[in-house]
């Protein structure tokens, strides 16, 4: 009985103790950060690409320098201007190679950029000492979430400008914007229809001397008004057949403004 009544005083003691022992502090979560809210950025006002925390994007900073490195060497006879449509080249280079290889050629496309980012990039380096014969440039569908078609053709109209001022010597192949799906079907919608008229705006930009519109976009199969994931995976990239389409729209014309 004693035992017990021994062993039963133990284990109260040893609750009593635990009981008075104060629990570990808990820290408390660190406050969130407000959301940075940037202003709005006019699609024919060159800006740089910011990133969500009101910092200037650290990939769109690095590979602008990349570009300014490749454009100082002066070597490049033919320009690629664009986002990511244009920036996937990259990884098509059995394509590109066999397409543009003879040219001299430099791919200045980074995604996500707008018509404003693009302008900022050739008015802060990029056409310098570069001397293309030809500068091929497709810009425009990142804006259409923020832009008017009237807005986004300023924006075009912008880059055009600029680079007709910074390289007289170059001919512009100017291309339409292509189509793009909506998701999940594919079908060409809204967005579609404002690119449509994006393009009827900036067609008249074509001059027959320097300045060459192009709308390749009935190139890309749309069976039933809707694109195929062959061509366009997401419906706005290109898959390799995509650009094997659109290096063979190109060619043609391309070889005619090498000369």
């Amino acid at each position: 009985m004693k035992v017990a009544t021994f062993a039963f005083l133990a284990l109260l003691a040893l609750t009593s103790v635990h009981a008075q022992t104060p629990a570990p502090a808990v820290k408390p979560a660190p406050a969130a950060k407000p959301a940075v809210v940037l202003p709005p950025q006019a699609p024919d006002v060159a800006a740089m690409k910011y990133g969500p925390d009101g910092n200037p994007n650290a990939g769109f900073i690095a590979a602008h320098d990349r570009f300014l490195k490749i454009a100082q060497e002066g070597k490049t006879d033919l320009l690629f201007l664009g986002d990511s449509i244009t920036a996937g080249w990259g990884s098509k280079k059995d394509i590109w190679d066999k397409a543009f290889g003879a040219y001299k050629p430099a791919n200045f496309g980074i995604g996500g950029d707008r018509t404003q980012h693009v302008l900022w990039r050739i008015e802060n380096g990029e056409l310098e000492t570069i001397k293309p014969k030809a500068v091929v440039l497709m810009i425009g569908t990142n804006n259409v979430g923020s832009d008017s078609p009237e807005g986004i053709a300023k924006g075009v109209t912008a880059i055009v400008k600029t680079i007709r001022s910074k390289q007289p010597q170059a001919k512009i192949l100017l291309l339409a914007v292509f189509p793009r799906g909506d998701k999940p079907t594919g079908k060409l919608g809204a967005a579609n229809n404002k690119l449509k008229e994006v393009n009827a705006i900036i067609a008249k930009l074509d001059d027959g001397q320097h300045v060459h519109f192009l709308d390749i976009g009935e190139k890309f199969p749309q069976p039933e008004g809707a694109l195929t994931k062959e061509v366009m995976p997401d419906f706005l990239h290109l898959s390799a057949a995509g650009y094997q389409i659109w290096a063979d729209a190109i060619t043609p014309k391309l070889a005619e403004l090498m000369k």
